[in-house]
């Protein structure tokens, strides 16, 4: 006891204690939560992962264009060749290369929509880049899309927002400067949220301050409610509305009445007997 007592008055037995009792607290943790410490770590690594993998892909693809570094490149007369990616968020990215506009192939008004070429025919490889440029600036993420959409609702904000460009069944029309508001036809719900979040090419954006999740599902509930529907009066026309109908009633409608009046003119009428 006397020996206990005459170690515990030395200057450095606080220290010791404290230390003991430190290794003893980190034991017990480490113990009761040894799962939760692997996973974070091995969450951690994977993302570092996902990160170094995007980058590979988007130096390999995309870097050509938009710089190595993501910041945008202009041609040798100063005009804007590839904008900067920087802040355009990885909803941006993933609709660009889902819908195959990107890697783009030609340059002119509008980058056209095609089938998506690999690499990035696979979902991870987009996931990658679009995580990769997501990391360099922040910017909108790839959505989930609500499945509240009010079909009702959706129409009159479609027909307020949309239809001036893309028609009132989404099936595209001409713009200005030779673009064009795309056919809606085979977009997925999750390209339709990412175009209304981002604003690709002509296209506005419509933020949750513009648009709230509930009325962007909306919207796209509509477009997917009509695009289903079978068209009562057989050939649908394109589904363009009233001009299509309205030309093919003139060119039809009033060249079978032309057609039927010159016949009936040129009938040569009978004569008459003599009494």
């Amino acid at each position: 006891m006397t020996r206990f007592t005459a170690w515990r008055r030395r200057s450095w037995a606080g220290y010791a204690v404290m230390l003991a009792a430190l290794v003893a607290i980190g034991v017990v943790y480490a113990g009761l939560s040894p799962a939760t410490d692997r996973a974070e770590a091995n969450g951690t690594q994977a993302q570092a992962q996902d990160l170094a993998k995007g980058r590979d892909l988007y130096n390999q693809n995309c870097a050509s264009c938009h710089g190595l570094n993501a910041e945008g490149t202009k041609s040798d007369g100063g005009n804007q060749l590839a904008p900067s990616l920087i802040g355009v968020g990885a909803a941006s990215v993933d609709f660009q290369i889902t819908t195959g506009r990107m890697p783009a192939m030609t340059y002119g008004a509008q980058v056209p929509s095609k089938d998506v070429v690999a690499p990035f025919d696979d979902a991870e490889n987009v996931e990658a880049v679009a995580a990769y440029i997501q990391s360099l600036g922040g910017g909108p993420g790839v959505p989930t899309v609500p499945a509240d959409g009010d079909v009702a609702l959706g129409g009159k904000l479609w027909r307020t927002n949309c239809a001036q460009c893309h028609n009132f069944t989404g099936q595209g029309g001409a713009l200005t400067g030779g673009k064009y508001a795309p056919n809606l036809h085979d977009t997925t719900p999750v390209q339709i949220y990412e175009a209304m979040l981002t604003g690709p090419q002509a296209m506005p954006v419509f933020n949750d301050t513009t648009l709230t999740p509930h009325d962007k599902a909306s919207i796209i509930a509509f477009i997917e409610t009509v695009r289903a529907e079978p068209n009562p009066g057989g050939n649908g026309l394109g589904r363009i509305g009233p001009v299509s109908e309205g030309l093919v009633a003139w060119l039809v409608g009033i060249g079978l009445l032309v057609i039927c009046a010159m016949w009936i003119t040129a009938k040569k009428p009978k004569k008459l007997k003599k009494s």
